[in-house]
């Protein structure tokens, strides 16, 4: 399973490092510091993973079975 967190829809709202804090940290400004970046999620974390996605009101975060193309 894949994580992608989209840099341009974050806005900061902080819900998903709360309910993933094994898998997502905070920035000096509040954002999720992983925003941008795409990776393989770690089998304990998936679940983790889902809440972050689900938490997230912009729809920033997308778990995927496989990495998207462009990752």
């Amino acid at each position: 399973m894949f994580i992608a967190i989209d840099e341009d829809k974050c806005m900061g709202h902080g819900r998903c490092y709360a309910v993933a804090p094994d898998l997502l940290t905070d920035d000096d400004e509040g954002f999720v510091a992983e925003r941008g970046r795409c990776w393989e999620i770690p089998a304990d974390l998936v679940g983790q993973a889902q809440d972050a996605a689900d938490a997230c009101p912009e729809g920033a975060i997308v778990v995927t079975e496989t990495a998207p193309a462009d990752a």
